[in-house]
Formats: C-alpha cells, structure tokens, sequence
C-alpha cells in the first residue's frame, strides 16, 4: 500500500439535533465508531462527544470515500446504540447531514485539542463555528 496521510475532522448530530447522548450512550457510540474506523484501515485520533453530536479526528485510507466512511460509522454506531439501549422510547438516530473538514499534519494538535476538550468548549461557548456545523447555513 502506499504511503498516505489523509487527514479529516467529521462532525454530526442526532436526529433534529435532540440532547439525547447520556454518558453511557456516548460510550457506545465512541466504541462503534472505533470499531468500524478500525475495520476500514482508518486510524481515529481523536474522538469525543457532547449530548447532541459526535466529533472526530480520523486518518481516512485513500481506499474509503470519506462519505462512506461517514455512512458506515453513523450506521453502526446508531444500531450499537439501539442494541444497547431497548428500552429507548423511540430508535436512536442520527441526521442525514455532516460536516467534513480536511486539515494538514501540523494542525492536528489543535484538531485533537479542540475534540478533546469538546464538554469544557461548550459549556464555556469558546466554538469555532465552522468545526460545529453539520449542514449547509440557511440562504438569506
């Protein structure tokens, strides 16, 4: 295989953006998407999430659409989540749309710094817009 470096930060939320992650939800959904990035020769660097959507740092190999990628992660980590969590009042899922945002080597501490610290950024409202947003912004 070739040498390749093919950095992405992914983002997306729950369905309507509902505040639904619990800690114990958030567990499962962060193993699942190890799981499955594993599974795509795809090396997660950082991972983190907040009651309403997941951020991660991913290495994605040249072999995998990024978008696949992202399908197959958010499929997986919803049906862990429903397998887990019967009792759930309706089927946990996640929104059609993500976002995606390439970066270089030398930024990746900043990327990673930024995932980690996701609960503390939020509480705090210290976000950088364009690494939060999971759609496309509304036409005015």
């Amino acid at each position: 295989m070739p040498f390749w470096k093919c950095y992405y930060h992914i983002v997306w939320a729950t369905k309507y953006r509902q505040p639904c992650i619990s800690p114990p939800m958030g567990s499962a959904i962060l193993l699942a998407v190890r799981q499955k990035s594993t599974e795509l020769r795809s090396p997660v660097l950082a991972i983190n999430w907040v009651c309403d959507h997941v951020h991660v740092a991913v290495c994605i190999a040249p072999s995998v659409a990024p978008s696949e990628w992202v399908r197959q992660v958010k499929g997986l980590s919803a049906h862990a989540v429903n397998a887990a969590f019967p009792e759930l009042e309706s089927s946990f899922r996640w929104q059609e749309g993500y976002g995606l945002l390439t970066f270089g080597e030398k930024t990746l501490p900043l990327v990673k710094d930024y995932i980690d610290r996701q609960q503390e950024k939020h509480a705090q409202g210290h976000l950088f817009p364009g690494m939060e947003q999971t759609d496309d912004p509304p036409v005015e």
